[in-house]
């Protein structure tokens, strides 16, 4: 029997739990601060149509309750909470309870190893194992989209491959074990993605200026947009080059998106059929559009996704005027928002 403590109440812990749950020889604990809101059983509609009720064997607001006896703990929250639930939990995990990421690419190995001991196994997806969309919250999900495989990183463990192999079984996908955490934390996606787009619609924008619609953010994908996403890829390589990565483990933008220069790729994604209908962060007021500095693609992408990669950058001493830049114009911006 192998007890699992999701921490989190959003998508992916509702899916991963009830997944989890539904397994012989599983105990899925779930640690939310919303405890009275949820079922003893969580309902999962599978993409084939079909219904997995997995059982929960204990719903808590205690940390101590929750990782009493887990053997693995699985964060499945956004940037922003990770430092503080990993606080929240440290005084309860006891050694060798592999405390881990859904989410790698938001600075969960670079706060967990500053908060736990090397007696603490860690560990994270490089990429979510599903897609996932919450129907009533504690009840029911949507598990919308499986992965064909998954990376993990594991640090502070001897036995990685044991560990592998668990995750394997839990997930049902064949599982890679990547070289270190660098090449679950520093990924070509949202940490740059985002910020490439967010630039090339707002770098010039002040509190007066208001826009007279809500944007897509793939569909009216520009050059200047494709622009910035190559320059902060290369400039990401750069600092991998620095790094004790495997070579090769993360494709270059251009080739991810089968592209050749700017033009190709504002083309590509502009073609890419999930991306379809997707608005840029945006809040509608009397007088018009303006960004909403408060989304998930400010708060998240800058401030626990290329906020590693700046900062990992200096520390190298690597000289990145794109990342510097960008960087530097969204902190700013949400800087002035809070005075």
């Amino acid at each position: 029997m192998i007890t699992v403590c999701i921490c989190g109440g959003g998508s992916l812990g509702h899916v991963i739990a009830g997944y989890l749950g539904a397994k012989e020889g599983v105990k899925v604990n779930i640690l939310t601060r919303r405890p009275d809101d949820w079922s003893n059983e969580l309902s999962i509609h599978t993409p084939d149509g079909n219904y997995i009720q997995g059982k929960l064997n204990i719903v808590t607001d205690n940390a101590a309750t929750a990782t009493a006896n887990a053997q693995i703990v699985i964060l499945c929250l956004p940037g922003y909470a990770i430092k503080g639930e990993l606080q929240r939990l440290q005084p309860h995990i006891k050694a060798g309870t592999f405390v881990g990421s859904v989410f790698s690419s938001t600075g969960f190995f670079f706060e967990a190893m500053a908060i736990f001991d090397n007696d603490i196994p860690l560990w994270g997806f490089q990429r979510v194992p599903f897609i996932a969309r919450t129907t009533e919250y504690g009840r029911c999900a949507n598990l919308l989209g499986y992965k064909n495989a998954h990376n993990i990183a594991v640090e502070n463990c001897d036995d990685k491959e044991a560990f592998r192999q668990t995750i394997e079984t839990l997930f049902d996908r064949p599982t890679t074990l990547l070289k270190n955490h660098y090449e679950a934390s520093f990924t070509n996606s949202n940490p740059i993605l985002h910020p490439s787009r967010l630039y090339s619609l707002f770098g010039n924008w002040d509190e007066n200026v208001y826009y007279d619609k809500q944007f897509l953010f793939y569909e009216e994908w520009d050059n200047s947009a494709s622009e910035n996403l190559i320059a902060l890829d290369k400039e990401l390589f750069t600092i991998l080059d620095k790094l004790p990565v495997t070579e090769g483990y993360l494709m270059p933008i251009l080739q991810y998106y089968e592209s050749y220069d700017a033009q190709s790729l504002t083309d590509k994604i502009r073609s890419i059929a999930g991306f379809k209908g997707i608005t840029t962060p945006m809040i509608q007021s009397e007088k018009g559009w303006q960004p909403d500095l408060d989304s998930r693609y400010f708060q998240e992408d800058f401030k626990y996704g290329l906020k590693y990669i700046y900062q990992t950058a200096h520390e190298l001493k690597i000289d990145v005027p794109t990342i510097d830049k960008i960087y530097h114009w969204a902190t700013n911006l949400m800087e002035k928002q809070r005075q």
